[in-house]
């Protein structure tokens, strides 16, 4: 059974949200017209409970089964919140303000979930309770910390907790999990060089914090090859250097900004301490000082055991034994489902969205034709895990 047949008749609809989505997209915690439309949305479809403002602007909808009550409460996430990227699709539904799209596919995310979470209130045919988590700034908010934070998973009783992302270049249809770490941890760097500027000419009277700087970076890239055990990812990238302002100044600081990216907690902070070892060994050889801020971002999104088996199980459902591929690659990008995860057992499932431009990219839209089958796999994770027992 591949897609449930109500929701292939409620796919123009569901449809239509999530092209009204992405016309309309919110950044951060600053997605208040989508939230009060998914509000909306969730009381219109008779939800037991709706609940506003949770983690500043997030929507929780409760819906209990029809069947005697197990106890077990499952939490579905979807994330709300676009990117501030101006859009060059040139669709009739692109996005109507300039400079925010949803690049990443978070309108088809909350136009799934709730595509399921009206199915699921219309039929209730699971016992125990379908929590429905609509999230605000994922895309370098924490809003899934916040909500978190505010007492989300105690609030609503949530016992186990699911979460979906698109991925560009996976077939319609298909879906992708692995049992562990699947996404990495996120941090962020900046990193002032400050030496002594002078004439270009006369570099000896100076010190030169470009000349340091770039020793710096290839210093940082000796971390990943010749530090860490190979066997263990990770990524420091240099993304951005700014210094001098013309051709015949040596200038006083450069500027490097750049992220770390691993799987585990101990490589981690290891990376960490040799960033800080390297920039400021680097530069006090030199006569110059660098001054570091070191920002700690989302921490590793990590798949409990018992709950990926579960989900791939489920998937199955509805791609079929060869439509899910377990032990897939883990993915250096960060998500921060991981604070809902560190919260509760769970596991994050990757779904395709065919042959489009890839996340974060202006020529990206989420394809409609894969919504019947995250709807799908919403819905017979709630009808399965939430099965009512055999008499």
């Amino acid at each position: 059974m591949p897609v449930v047949n109500r929701v292939a008749e409620l796919h123009d609809e569901i449809t239509g949200w999530r092209r009204e989505f992405h016309s309309n997209p919110e950044l951060l915690y600053d997605v208040h017209e989508t939230a009060a439309s998914v509000a909306d949305k969730l009381t219109q479809f008779g939800c037991d409970e709706v609940a506003t403002g949770i983690g500043k602007t997030g929507v929780v909808g409760v819906i209990k089964g029809s069947k005697p009550d197990n106890g077990r409460v499952i939490g579905l996430r979807a994330d709300m919140d676009a990117l501030p990227i101006h859009e060059q699709t040139g669709l009739p539904h692109a996005s109507k303000v300039d400079g925010k799209m949803h690049a990443c596919g978070h309108d088809g995310h909350t136009a799934m979930l709730l595509g399921a979470a009206k199915y699921l209130a219309e039929t209730r045919n699971f016992a125990g309770t379908a929590v429905v988590i609509f999230q605000p700034a994922e895309e370098g908010g924490a809003g899934g910390k916040a909500m978190v934070d505010d007492g989300m998973m105690d609030r609503f009783g949530v016992d186990e907790v699911y979460g979906l992302h698109n991925i560009p270049g996976r077939d319609i249809g298909s879906f992708a999990i692995r049992s562990g770490p699947v996404m990495a941890a996120a941090d962020q760097f900046d990193i002032k060089i400050v030496g002594r500027g002078g004439h270009a000419a006369m570099p000896h009277l100076s010190v030169d914090p470009i000349v340091i700087a770039a020793q710096v970076v290839t210093g940082l890239q000796s971390i990943v090859s010749r530090t860490k055990n190979p066997i263990d990812s990770l990524v420091i990238s240099v993304t951005r250097i700014v210094a001098g302002t013309t051709h015949n100044v040596i200038p006083n600081e450069v500027n490097l900004s750049g992220t770390v990216r691993a799987l585990n907690e101990e490589v981690r902070q290891s990376a960490i301490e040799k960033l800080h070892a390297v920039a400021n060994g680097i530069a006090g050889a030199h006569s110059a000082t660098a001054e570091i801020d070191y920002q700690q971002g989302y921490p590793v999104t990590y798949n409990h055991d018992e709950q990926t088996e579960k989900a791939a199980r489920i998937a199955s459902i509805v791609a079929g034994e060869n439509g899910v591929e377990v032990g897939v690659p883990p993915v250096m990008g960060g998500e921060d489902f991981s604070f809902m995860l560190e919260a509760r057992p769970g596991a994050f499932i990757f779904m395709g969205n065919g042959d489009t431009a890839g996340l974060h990219h202006p020529e990206y839209d989420f394809n409609d034709e894969a919504i019947p089958y995250g709807c799908s796999y919403w819905i017979k994770l709630v009808e399965t895990l939430l099965e009512a027992p055999a008499n």
